[in-house]
């Protein structure tokens, strides 16, 4: 008798955990639009910039490891040092999928058992040297580079493509690299 009163403070408790909070930093955000090569997205992103989250809080040299696994999806490794780029290093594994007919430009990615995130390559470079990261909440941005401290007019180009995909750059958090 007691778990089934239990039970629904358990649930809310649940939803309120998975509820996205945070500002919208793009109440409009676009479709992907471009085909995404993925043997040439796969390898080792850094985090240039982010809207700040609570998954990622006070992470620094914060990086991203794209990998096949044998079962078709695909292999994350993300990295998080822990208050400075020299911090104690957090590493956490998941994996994503592919969602059809996106141009392999929707994935679908887990950290956690069955719970699923959408993560929208929104944009990336020909040479696939920069990557714009959604979702369709437009409370989550990421902005990933090849490099850890890429040029100051790379900088301001990607600034500037994120403002035209609809995004307040103004929530922008820089991360810090070594």
């Amino acid at each position: 008798m007691k778990l089934r009163l239990f039970l629904p403070i358990i649930a809310s408790g649940l939803l309120a955990a998975c509820t996205t909070v945070g500002p919208v930093g793009n109440a409009s955000v676009p479709q992907p639009t471009k085909t995404v090569e993925l043997n040439r997205y796969l390898g080792d992103w850094f985090e240039l910039a982010r809207y700040e989250n609570s998954f990622e809080t006070d992470c620094e040299g914060v990086t991203a490891r794209y990998s096949l696994r044998n079962d078709g999806m695909i292999k994350v490794i993300n990295t998080c040092r822990q208050g400075s780029p020299e911090g104690s290093k957090k590493d956490i594994e998941g994996r994503a999928k592919i969602v059809p007919d996106s141009g392999n430009a929707k994935l679908k990615v887990s950290f956690f058992g069955p719970f699923y995130g959408d993560y929208w390559v929104l944009d990336h470079a020909n040479d696939y040297s920069w990557s714009i990261v959604g979702e369709p909440s437009g409370r989550y941005l990421w902005i990933l580079t090849r490099t850890p401290k890429p040029s100051e007019q790379t900088r301001k180009m990607l600034v500037n493509k994120a403002k035209a995909l609809g995004y307040d750059v103004g929530l922008l958090r820089w991360t810090k690299h070594e």
